[in-house]
């Protein structure tokens, strides 16, 4: 298959591949696959296709492996992007904070109307960073 004919379909299966993972809730892959006459088959094929070039990205942009035969510890200094502060600016029209988490790196102003869900999921993430 030429590259012009590989780059079409792949769109095209890349776009079939989004919608079904958008489907109702109520609605299985087969159920929506039989709606929209996509062969099962060649949906599982696209499919793996594509996560095995994401995963071929991904493998290839992380560090290469480094190996010592005499199994000492070594250390590498990697940069990381400096924290600069950024001002907050909370308005009465826009968000009026109830709680400002804060810790080295992030602050974050939390309204009275958050969800249980969406609090949760954020001191999840700020006790794990």
């Amino acid at each position: 298959m030429d590259r012009c004919t590989h780059n079409v379909r792949s769109t095209r299966w890349k776009q079939i591949i989004l919608n079904c993972q958008q489907r109702p809730a109520d609605k299985s892959v087969k159920q929506w696959l039989e709606e929209n006459d996509i062969l099962e088959q060649s949906y599982y094929y696209w499919q793996r296709k594509f996560r095995k070039e994401a995963y071929d990205q991904m493998e290839n942009s992380c560090l290469p492996s480094v190996q010592d035969t005499n199994n000492a510890v070594s250390f590498v200094e990697i940069s990381a992007p400096v924290h600069q502060e950024v001002p907050m600016e909370c308005n009465s029209e826009t968000i009026k904070p109830a709680a400002v988490i804060k810790t080295a790196t992030v602050s974050i102003a939390i309204s009275n109307d958050i969800s249980d869900q969406l609090l949760s999921r954020i001191l999840q993430e700020v006790t794990h960073a």
